[in-house]
């Protein structure tokens, strides 16, 4: 695998933690005093309508209109999805509205039954459960629902957008539109509650959850709201958290972004990938610890359930896409026993599978519903919409996208997008690199050393886990460990200085075949401290190694 260095400073072991610090910042755009001040201090105040680019003309309309149906105990819905984002944004804004005396429900939208955002039948679930609905507030969704917005304006019921999402063409002519695409869709919803009077502070806890799990960038404003909210999430009273935590068996006190976005988010993900997503609110929501309790236990069994299924459907699709890619510069693969809530988990596995653009068909009767990953570089969900003509409806983000296509149309559609990703899925998109901070001594490393670069957490999308080179260590011991042993264990040595290093290489296992005790290797790595039974050790967690030259 190629990698790219990103500093070429020469950094010995008389380099100071400190300027290394500033070299990492560097690298990630943080040059002047001021900008390091505001990267590694972030205050919750600069978050506000204005500084995301919110319309505050919007804002004022929204809150005129809410504060009448709540005078005049009009019936309200909030709308929203059944993703993380969507679920937690939810909480937000029915707890809001709900405090403020409104006559307010909550409702989340069945994946399978009604699909993703505000929809014709969505609305029409909502008409019967609650008839006399006047207006709907959606979360995380909306910008693309012209139809939807027509349907229900027709109904009697005004509605007002909150999203983060791309618009489409043609803006929805709802009654108002709160957006910005500098946020995740719960934050927007958390200012919208905050200028709507709301001053709840555990909600900014939520919009962490939230802003980790949605894989927005964590930079700027969207790292002020994750490393803020985590810290608040650490003492949380929420009894949901708390009992999810406590099912998940994680120290809450040490939670990071990873035990978010690869334990927290995908149980609250899954019911609404495989059931019904209204009890992940019910959790996030509920005042009951004995509910909270039963809740957390049915979400985790889920998670388990849906973890199965996603590696069943996984593994039997890699076999056959081997067979089938050749020359393909877009993974589009389709059949009737896809479950649509894990099509998007799929696709992601595909994309580490084979580094291409890939898109995952659910098949139906008459539609079909598709989830897509992409690479570095390629904006699939513009790719996608150079096919709007035989499509139903699209959305999402640069790097992941969804759409909606009738099911008499799908092979032309997969033709025609696999040939438009002949031309546009450049060869260089296809060269996948590891990108590396800096090259250090291995004798630079102590435990105050990595302690210090937590000071740059959160980690995630643009704020990427500082990775280093080191070359011409010794390997001095190998193993291949875990239940199927695809880890590779390894202790290095640095000769020069015995310094030793205690290393893991998940999915490595095939390094193994070309690496023998005594060998010398260059390592790319990312770094950590591991805890056990009161010890600290520094466990270096391998991307890549290779025979030093």
């Amino acid at each position: 695998m190629k990698y790219k260095i990103l500093s070429k400073t020469k950094i010995t072991e008389k380099f100071t933690t400190e300027k290394l610090i500033d070299l990492l910042l560097k690298n990630r755009g943080i040059q002047t005093k001021k900008e390091k001040e505001l990267f590694l201090n972030p205050k919750l105040s600069d978050v506000t309508i204005q500084s995301v680019g919110i319309d505050i003309k919007e804002v004022e309309k929204a809150k005129k209109r809410i504060n009448a149906a709540i005078k005049n105990k009009e019936a309200i819905v909030v709308f929203g999805d059944y993703d993380v984002d969507g679920i937690c944004g939810t909480a937000i804004l029915w707890e809001t509205l709900n405090m403020a005396g409104a006559n307010v429900l909550p409702y989340i939208p069945h994946r399978v039954d009604e699909g993703y955002g505000l929809s014709i039948k969505g609305i029409s679930n909502v008409k019967s459960q609650m008839p006399k609905v006047k207006l709907i507030i959606t979360v995380d969704n909306g910008v693309v629902a012209n139809k939807a917005v027509e349907f229900a304006k027709a109904q009697g019921i005004e509605v007002i957008i909150t999203d983060h999402h791309t618009f489409g063409k043609v803006h929805p002519k709802s009654f108002a539109i709160i957006h910005t695409k500098r946020l995740c869709g719960a934050s927007v919803a958390w200012l919208f509650s905050k200028a709507m009077g709301s001053k709840d502070q555990s909600h900014i806890e939520l919009c962490a959850i939230a802003t980790i799990a949605d894989l927005v960038p964590l930079v700027g404003l969207n790292r002020t709201v994750a490393k803020l909210g985590i810290e608040k999430l650490k003492t949380t009273k929420r009894i949901g958290i708390l009992e999810l935590v406590e099912e998940a068996a994680l120290d809450l006190s040490k939670i990071t972004s990873f035990e978010i976005g690869h334990i927290i988010a995908p149980r609250i993900n899954a019911m609404g990938r495989i059931e019904y997503a209204m009890d992940s609110l019910r959790l996030l929501c509920t005042k009951n610890k004995a509910r909270a309790k039963e809740l957390s236990k049915a979400i985790s069994e889920t998670n388990r359930k849906r973890q199965t299924l996603t590696l069943e459907t996984t593994t039997e699709i890699i076999g056959k896409v081997k067979k089938a890619i050749g020359n393909k510069k877009l993974v589009f693969v389709s059949d009737e026993k896809y479950n649509q809530g894990i099509i998007g988990l799929v696709a992601g596995k595909l994309v580490e599978e084979f580094y291409l653009p890939s898109i995952v068909v659910s098949k139906g009767e008459t539609v079909c519903k598709a989830s897509a990953r992409s690479i570095k570089g390629f904006n699939i969900v513009d790719f996608i919409r150079c096919s709007s003509d035989l499509l139903v409806d699209v959305g999402g983000h640069p790097m992941a996208a969804g759409f909606t296509v009738e099911t008499n149309k799908l092979l032309l559609l997969q033709s025609k997008l696999e040939k438009l990703a002949q031309k546009m899925v450049l060869p260089n998109l296809l060269k996948k690199e590891i990108i590396v901070d800096c090259e250090i001594p291995l004798t630079l490393i102590d435990l105050k050393f990595v302690k210090e670069l937590e000071k740059l957490a959160p980690f995630g999308p643009s704020n990427t886990t500082p990775t280093f080179l080191t070359k011409g260590l010794t390997v001095e011991d190998i193993k291949l460990v875990g239940v199927d042993k695809r880890h590779l264990r390894l202790v290095l040595i640095d000769q020069k200085t015995g310094t030793r290093s205690y290393s893991i290489g998940f999915g490595l296992s095939e390094k193994a075949k070309n690496i023998r005790i005594g060998d010398k290797v260059n390592v790319i790595y990312t770094l950590s401290v591991d805890e056990w039974n009161g010890n600290q050790r520094i466990q270096m967690k391998i991307k890549d190694l290779f025979k030093s030259t």
